[in-house]
């Protein structure tokens, strides 16, 4: 949703009227997740995509019938759909796209919580019901329990309000189907995440082209020196974050949570020790550490000194960064990222 979010608001400004496409089911090979959306307006504008190119053209014409009708249609395109070869899903996949217009009573009742929680970071649950009875109804749950919209069915809601978002839950989309004396209904599932951090410990040169990279993925950015000759404005325009404080104490103070990588570059153990400890007593999702296997030993001697635990010490990435033989501070920000986004999503690889 926030990679469209932007292009929504200028078309409504526009007095555009806006349809949205929305994967909401993925079987085997997909170049994007369920959740994954493209936006149109009906001056023929488009934001985001359902599958990185492969049916956006089908969908485009499947939009101009929903604008039109005002109806939302949930399609499907496949290996097994001869119009979906046409148009070039080769992938080996399956896909459902829910297509749906954006100038309904029920989009009107949520974009408020939307544009709250897109702003200020908060966490929300969004569900849309996809198929059945009460199609295109809508329903979004706050972190704070508060909850804008409705499904139309007692039932429906209550079979939902377990799904709000926190630490225990869940974060990816999904599709439930709920039987009820009036009808059954498909409901659509997926999460509204603040963005996810990358906390730099360390402004060094290598930390400039790693900003600039994890800005165009997406992420916030925060570089934390206590060298106030190191971290300056001018040195990182592109940060979202510049803290001139002992990394440790910085760390303390943002709140480490799942949805942050800490990178330690600054190669200096008063400053990269401490900041350690806090993000290995953190859920960060991702810790790595610029070094090598000799001065990481050496490290790793200190960190248990320190009182953190060989298992904690463990989640230690380190050398940083995938083995791409990468010697300028571009190519080892480069193998830093690709390494966060192995890590986001599970993959296991060897480092060399």
């Amino acid at each position: 949703m926030r990679e469209i979010w932007q292009d929504v608001e200028k078309y409504h400004q526009a007095g555009l009227s806006t349809t949205l496409a929305t994967v909401v089911t993925v079987q085997g090979s997909s170049l994007r997740p369920a959740g994954s959306k493209m936006a149109i307006s009906s001056q023929g504008n488009i934001s985001g995509s359902v599958t990185g190119g492969c049916v956006e053209g089908a969908v485009f014409e499947e939009a101009q019938i929903v604008r039109e009708s005002g109806l939302p249609r949930l399609v499907s395109y496949g290996v097994s759909n001869e119009s979906a070869w046409e148009v070039g899903l080769s992938c080996g996949g399956s896909i459902e796209v829910f297509i749906e217009s954006m100038d309904t009573p029920a989009w009107q009742e949520i974009i408020p919580a939307i544009q709250e929680c897109l702003n200020h970071k908060k966490s929300a649950c969004l569900a849309t019901i996809i198929a059945g009875i009460n199609i295109g109804k809508k329903k979004i749950l706050l972190e704070d329990n508060r909850v804008f919209g409705e499904l139309g069915l007692p039932a429906l809601d209550q079979a939902i309000s377990s799904y709000a978002p926190n630490q225990t839950k869940p974060i990816d989309a999904t599709t439930l189907t709920i039987t009820t004396p009036q009808g059954e209904a498909r409901i659509f599932l997926e999460y509204l995440l603040p963005p996810p951090r990358l906390i730099i410990i360390g402004a060094v040169h290598i930390a400039i082209p790693l900003v600039k990279m994890a800005n165009t993925m997406g992420l916030v950015t925060i570089v934390i020196d206590a060298r106030s000759a190191f971290a300056t404005e001018d040195r990182f325009p592109h940060a979202d974050q510049l803290i001139v404080e002992w990394p440790a104490h910085a760390l303390e103070k943002l709140g480490l949570d799942a949805a942050s990588s800490v990178v330690c570059l600054s190669h200096d153990e008063k400053l990269d020790n401490p900041a350690l400890q806090v993000a290995l007593n953190s859920p960060a999702a991702y810790i790595g550490v610029l070094g090598s296997r000799k001065t990481h030993a050496k490290r790793c001697e200190a960190l248990l000194e320190m009182g953190i635990l060989e298992s904690q010490i463990n989640r230690i990435h380190a050398p940083i960064g995938l083995d791409l033989g990468a010697l300028t501070p571009q190519e080892i920000a480069l193998s830093i990222m690709a390494e966060i986004v192995a890590e986001q999503h599970a993959v296991s690889l060897v480092k060399g």
